[in-house]
């Protein structure tokens, strides 16, 4: 399949080994996740807003400007790239704990 000249593109690589420990607790009971990825959650929930706002200035940043700046994108996209990440922990997709990173 060719790659979509999207800005971002998100592949998740299938594993060669997963976790039937964990994709069993995650089954049955789901807290365990629950509760590892609540600091996540309170992270990005304030990143969430402070890319809102980004987003809301550089909409009138690029229609006077014509450009979108590069450190706004950075954080957005970052944010993005991070939730996605934890949402794919949380939901069973990758066995590997999300960095605390927007990179």
């Amino acid at each position: 399949m060719e790659p979509q000249q999207y800005p971002v593109d998100i592949t998740i690589p299938r594993q060669e080994r997963s976790s039937r420990w964990l994709a069993l607790a995650f089954l049955l009971f789901m807290i365990p996740k629950a509760i590892m990825v609540i600091p996540h959650f309170i992270v990005l929930y304030v990143l969430g807003v402070v890319a809102f706002v980004l987003t809301l200035v550089a909409q009138f940043i690029v229609l006077f400007t014509g450009s979108y700046p590069a450190g706004m994108h950075g954080i957005v996209s970052g944010t993005i790239r991070w939730q996605t990440r934890v949402n794919s922990y949380f939901l069973g997709l990758v066995d590997k704990y999300p960095p605390f990173s927007l990179k």
